[in-house]
């Protein structure tokens, strides 16, 4: 039993020395690459927001109370994004393996044998054995294979994150335009019920020979224009439905649903924008791109390590005894201690191919990152222009509207006083409602832009449905 026992010390002690050891690894100084951006937006932006989107929750940005329901219910039933939040869970699962090499593996066998044999007769023998080893991790190989595992599993989270944030802003944009689509809609069917009622007076004219031909067929030209467009934007408004409902991932209630667009706003605006350095480095695709970089970096200290001895731990101690009963109290004690170094002296140079390909792996991932940093810059850059000029679009299309009808109510007095032809009043009524059409499509178009922003600027908490990073620690 003393044997045993000195066994086990002198096993702890080699164990617990080794972990002292392998506190470092050859893996290189992770540096951040600079950004290779401008430090200043092409467009500077309003500096009167004082919400950060970073941390703003994405029920403080979108505030229509049938578009936050839509959204939620989009984050509890997407299918991408529920492979996402699984693929988090399988890259902690990977991470737990990975990291079990840290610690000594223990494993216990127990072992019976009965034989019969003509010099010896029949025999019986059992035995127990407690077994340990552990790979001294002198120069951090798996130390730094661990270190990869991690930063492969915070990738995988920013990943699910980014998918988070673009399901809520495509969520919002496809209802959004499911709301215009049905304005439109409506619009169109208010016209073409008013130029059918146009036409069949002016048909009854014509049969008296009140009215001209030319008068009529031109009439018919604008119904007929007006039928399509209500038959177009019928279909249009079920494809919008479908497209929303592929996103939620299942039947949305007909109370989630727009029947217009919101008059008030229904995106929050007041969004700030702070310095390229500040935001681009935050945004999850971005964050998600430095994880890869730093878990390749760590594949260059394991890719290092190789070329250096591999050093094993193993013991064991155990019983062996005749008769089962006996295993555990007065049978014989046995242990081993076996140490064990492999050295690397020829591998047709794979060791060094291995560590060249992980640098040059290393260098993809840079330009990768570097990619993602130009990639987010352009979105931020590309909603803030059209952020800049959207509230002019809309102020001149509501002036548009305005004068439109104006003018139409103009040309209709004009035409029953026989001051004019009534090919004047057609084109005011056909300029009437191309604008009102423009003006539907620039509010969406305002709020698809904030909706732009808010995603291109990483926001988006959902506290509900993330995983905790920090549960891989645990």
């Amino acid at each position: 039993m003393m044997r045993i026992k000195s066994v086990v010390r002198l096993t702890t002690t080699s164990v617990l020395g080794a972990l002292a050891l392998s506190a470092c690894t050859l893996a290189p100084k992770y540096e951040r690459p600079l950004m290779p951006v401008a430090q200043s937006w092409p467009i500077a932006p309003d500096t009167t927001g004082t919400a950060s989107a970073e941390s703003l929750p994405w029920k403080d940005v979108f505030l229509d109370p049938a578009l936050q329901s839509t959204i939620d219910l989009a984050l509890k039933n997407n299918r991408d994004l529920r492979q996402a939040v699984l693929n988090v869970e399988l890259a902690r699962a990977q991470y737990r393996i990975q990291r079990a090499s840290l610690v000594p593996a223990l494993d216990a066998a127990v072992s019976g044998t009965k034989a019969d044999t003509p010099a010896s007769g029949e025999t019986e023998s059992y035995s127990a054995n407690l077994g340990l080893s552990y790979e001294l991790d002198l120069f951090g190989r798996v130390r730094s294979l661990s270190r990869a595992a991690l930063e492969s599993y915070f990738a995988t989270d920013e990943a699910r994150r980014s998918a988070q944030i673009s399901l809520m802003a495509e969520t919002a944009n496809a209802w959004l335009a499911l709301a215009a689509d049905q304005d439109l809609l409506r619009l169109s069917r208010d016209t073409l019920k008013a130029r059918e009622d146009g036409y069949n007076l002016t048909k009854r004219s014509f049969d008296l020979g009140v009215a001209d031909q030319l008068q009529l067929r031109q009439l018919e030209i604008l119904t007929e224009q007006a039928r399509s467009d209500v038959a177009t934007l019928t279909a249009q408004v079920e494809r919008d439905k479908n497209a929303l409902t592929l996103l939620v991932g299942s039947e949305i209630p007909a109370d989630y649903l727009p029947t217009s667009f919101p008059q008030t706003g229904a995106v929050r605006s007041d969004l700030s924008v702070g310095l390229p350095s500040e935001v681009l480095i935050n945004r999850p695709d971005v964050v998600a791109a430095e994880h890869d970089l730093k878990s390749q970096n760590a594949n260059i200290g394991a890719a290092r390590a190789a070329f250096f001895p591999r050093i094993s731990l193993t013991g064991s101690t155990g019983s062996v005894s005749p008769e089962f009963g006996d295993l555990f109290s007065s049978g014989t004690s046995t242990w081993s201690f076996t140490p064990q170094v492999s050295v690397p002296i020829f591998a047709g140079g794979a060791n060094l191919a291995n560590l060249r390909g992980a640098r040059v792996q290393r260098d993809i991932l840079v330009a990768a990152y570097e990619k993602a940093i130009q990639s987010a810059f352009r979105d931020v850059a590309d909603a803030l222009a059209t952020k800049s000029t959207i509230d002019q679009q809309i102020t001149a299309s509501e002036r548009v509207v305005a004068a439109a009808t104006d003018s139409q109510r103009l040309a209709q007095a004009r035409f029953d006083r026989g001051v004019d032809s009534y090919i004047t009043l057609l084109d005011s009524q056909r300029t009437l409602y191309q604008s009102q059409q423009g003006l539907i499509q620039a509010r969406y178009n305002r709020s698809a832009n904030l909706v732009d922003l808010y995603r291109a600027l990483g926001g988006g908490l959902v506290s509900e449905t993330g995983t905790d990073v920090a549960a891989a620690n645990q």
